[in-house]
């Protein structure tokens, strides 16, 4: 019997998580359809691009270690309030983590 309350305990846990995880990682995003033509890789249309920055939104993230790619920190920069990822002001936000134009 204990071992069974365990493994509800366990599994109430790793559910939790995973719902944290697709919240704040963007995963619950609905994928977008492929295009019929064959792209080569780096190869993006502005339509895709567009599409990218429609699937963000603001949800009270505020710093870099929370966003997933350098778009979504430009969106958030951009786009919400209280953003905390362009400490040199220059524009570009997450130059360390996401946004490294070197």
């Amino acid at each position: 019997m204990g071992k069974l309350v365990s493994l509800i305990v366990v599994a109430g846990v790793a559910w939790y998580a995973l719902d944290r995880y697709e919240l704040y990682s963007g995963v619950l995003i609905a994928p977008q359809p492929k295009s019929a033509s064959v792209e080569g890789p780096g190869d993006l249309r502005s339509s895709d691009v567009a599409a990218k920055r429609n699937a963000f939104r603001c949800d009270g993230r505020t710093h870099c270690s929370q966003m997933t790619s350098c778009e979504e920190a430009e969106y958030f920069l951009a786009n919400c309030p209280g953003i905390e990822m362009d400490g040199d002001r220059d524009g570009v936000p997450c130059e360390r983590q996401w946004c490294d134009r070197w």
